[in-house]
């Protein structure tokens, strides 16, 4: 009788626990400025840009880095599995150029191109996507879900291609899903493989280069610099910091990758202001609180979440996931030197 008593008073104890948990998750998800999604800004020199923020972000973090006058932005990321598809959220055009006229002369008759591409969903939310060769219009595609080559025919010598370009030309979005494109590479005669980084450049809106994006990138770090730039960012002014590719601690990993370059830059550092999104920043602030110590003062700014997107986790499970890394990292940053 004593044991089933004290088990009913620890599961009493754990429901109390629970729902004290989250009627607290629930009160700081309605303050305003809540205890997660933090802004305790500091005067700084230095702007820090996590390199996994959204598109609609890096206005905001543009209008920062102008408006406050920093001398540098640093953007932080690391190399993803993510990365190893060019997403194309937008309608727009990603350009390849192969540079075929070095291959040895082989038959002119027939060949296939292909693209290996896939869409984010099936059903309505399938993407489109056109294939030119030589800007001409070659064939279209409705894409799935699955991964597989999308091919074309081509009768000429593979000599007379100077760009092979892909056109998403379907984006939309609605309360339960967002239609995108993505590809990884062009595949020649099945043996040819052309990725996107490093030869193709992502054009979002018409063809007139105004942004126009090179994808000579292979971390989120180099991306979001890119960005940057094309947002009228002084190329000199933006300095990516690579960091190497992880499944877990990624937010970690890009912290160290900072500190070694923070150790070894000769600037004159007087404050460091990092950018974060959402109930993310708590988290960030904490790691390159510990990682850097007393040497630097460190503020953060969050920017605010895209409410208009219902396609993102419901901001109790949010909330519940960065508590639980807050935790774990409060565990492991004390195994860590600074």
């Amino acid at each position: 009788m004593r044991r089933i008593f004290k088990k009913s008073i620890t599961i009493t104890v754990l429901i109390i626990v629970l729902l004290a948990g989250s009627v607290f998750l629930l009160a700081v998800l309605n303050s305003q400025n809540h205890f997660l999604a933090i802004n305790q800004k500091v005067k700084a020199n230095l702007l820090v840009v996590e390199g996994w923020l959204p598109d609609n972000a890096l206005e905001m973090v543009r209008k920062e880095f102008v408006s406050n006058k920093y001398d540098l932005i640093i953007t932080t990321g690391i190399n993803t599995y993510e990365l190893d598809y060019c997403m194309i959220a937008s309608n727009g055009y990603l350009i390849f150029y192969p540079n075929l006229k070095s291959l040895p002369e082989i038959d002119n008759r027939h060949h296939t191109i292909a693209a290996f591409a896939h869409s984010k969903m099936n059903g309505k939310y399938q993407a489109h996507f056109n294939f030119f060769v030589n800007d001409s219009l070659i064939a279209d595609f409705q894409a799935d879900k699955k991964e597989k080559e999308y091919c074309i025919n081509w009768e000429k010598s593979l000599k007379s291609i100077d760009s092979i370009m892909i056109e998403f030309d379907n984006d939309f979005v609605d309360d339960h899903g967002d239609r995108n494109l993505y590809v990884k590479e062009i595949i020649i005669d099945h043996k040819i493989k052309i990725p996107y980084q490093f030869h193709s450049v992502l054009n979002i809106g018409p063809l007139d280069g105004t942004e126009s994006i090179p994808n000579n990138y292979d971390s989120n770090a180099e991306l979001c610099r890119n960005k940057l730039i094309s947002l009228g960012i002084d190329s000199n002014l933006v300095i990516a910091v690579p960091a190497k590719r992880v499944s877990i601690n990624r937010t970690l990993t890009s912290a160290l990758a900072f500190r070694n370059w923070l150790k070894s830059t000769e600037m004159r550092v007087t404050g460091i202001n990092i950018i974060s999104l959402g109930v993310h920043s708590r988290r960030t602030w904490i790691v390159y609180r510990k990682l850097l110590g007393k040497s630097y003062d460190i503020g953060i700014i969050s920017l605010p979440e895209d409410e208009n997107k219902k396609l993102q986790k419901p901001k109790i499970l949010s909330a519940i996931y960065e508590v639980i890394g807050i935790i774990y990292y409060r565990i492991i940053l004390n195994c860590i030197s600074t």
